[in-house]
């Protein structure tokens, strides 16, 4: 028996008395929990978000038109067009937790420089020639490369080529609203640094396998790394299919590998907010069904495929995305090699304790 079916049976009789009370509820701002029950605590997870798919078939032609007519600078400060879920009343919010965007540079532009509490990265499906500056450390943007930008670091972006670049956004934006832990500041209308090296100070760093330096002992909220390059991505999930091949238990299941980019001081997520994931599947896998509690969103980044989302299934090629709401099912065939960027809000849900997942269906 579901709450709605209990609620209504226990519902009191109607009478001048009861009409009466509930007034004086609504006329001091109260809220009988009686009344209200399957609402508040359903029976399981029911967002307000709904499973949908953008085409970048559609979304790029979009941000190129947008490149054309609308301009970067102080006030709007990003060319950044928000994934609106369908299903939160015409909110910027791809689900109740996450932000996502399709940010375009135009040739030789540059988005100027600024801070806030939110937590961001940079997810590049193709394209090149754009570097991030943050906290005065300018970091190359390539395809394939997951780019960090920690809340409260100063950032902006400049293109050093003479052709646009398009990539994906990812903030903890409805989440950080919902909690009003929102801060802003406007940093410089330039760049701080115009240089353009092949990799970053943070890289130099901390990018050696197994090593950290000496002077970096202390544990970071975000990852000090900058850059999390393609190369080694899919080396690690060419290799992770190798092994599974040699008759080795290496992959994350039959013909998926995947990995999780991590905080090299923590061993956790790279952000407290954010949790980032590739997925390689080989053609024809196909995974179970799979309901989580948080949302997620992926982006196809090369390869073809199917998305079965709450039983209803949806055809995926290079550079679409999608977005899981808390507890809807979902899994994945893949017609081609099917390699899908994800990130989530893992680590708000399991830090506070709310995690659940099941495998194989409700």
């Amino acid at each position: 028996m579901d709450h709605d079916t209990v609620t209504q049976a226990m519902q009191p009789d109607e009478s001048p008395e009861l009409r009466a009370l509930y007034k004086g509820f609504r006329d001091n701002h109260l809220d009988p929990l009686w009344t209200q029950t399957g609402d508040l605590m359903p029976m399981y997870p029911k967002s307000e978000a709904i499973p949908h798919v953008w085409k970048w078939s559609t979304l790029l032609p979009l941000a190129e038109a947008s490149g054309d007519l609308v301009p970067v600078g102080r006030g709007g400060e990003r060319r950044a067009i928000g994934l609106a879920n369908p299903g939160l009343g015409g909110r910027p919010y791809v689900s109740p937790t996450l932000w996502a965007a399709i940010q375009y540079l135009g040739p030789r532009e540059t988005a100027p420089e600024h801070r806030h509490a939110q937590n961001a990265f940079r997810f590049v499906v193709e394209g090149e020639g754009v570097w991030t500056v943050v906290n005065g450390d300018p970091v190359r943007m390539s395809r394939g490369d997951l780019l960090l930008t920690p809340g409260w670091c100063f950032h902006g972006h400049h293109n050093d080529r003479d052709a646009p670049m398009t990539w994906l956004d990812g903030l903890d934006i409805p989440f950080s609203h919902q909690m009003d832990v929102g801060f802003f500041e406007f940093g410089a209308d330039r760049v701080t640094d115009y240089a353009t090296p092949n990799f970053s100070r943070s890289e130099r760093l901390w990018c050696h396998p197994g090593l950290r330096p000496l002077s970096q002992l202390h544990e970071t909220v975000a990852s000090p790394i900058g850059a999390y390059r393609w190369e080694h991505t899919d080396r690690a999930l060419t290799e992770q299919l190798l092994l599974e091949d040699e008759g080795h238990p290496a992959t994350f299941g039959q013909g998926h590998a995947g990995i999780r980019y991590f905080n090299p001081t923590t061993g956790g997520d790279v952000m407290p907010t954010i949790r980032c994931e590739f997925h390689r599947l080989r053609e024809g896998t196909q995974t179970s069904v799979r309901n989580d509690v948080g949302s997620s969103v992926f982006q196809v980044f090369e390869g073809r495929g199917t998305v079965v989302l709450g039983g209803s299934a949806q055809k995926l090629e290079k550079g679409d995305l999608f977005v899981v709401p808390s507890w809807v099912g979902w899994s994945l065939e893949a017609e081609t090699q099917f390699d899908l960027f994800r990130f989530s809000d893992a680590p708000i849900m399991e830090r506070l304790g709310f995690m659940r997942n099941q495998v194989g269906g409700v």
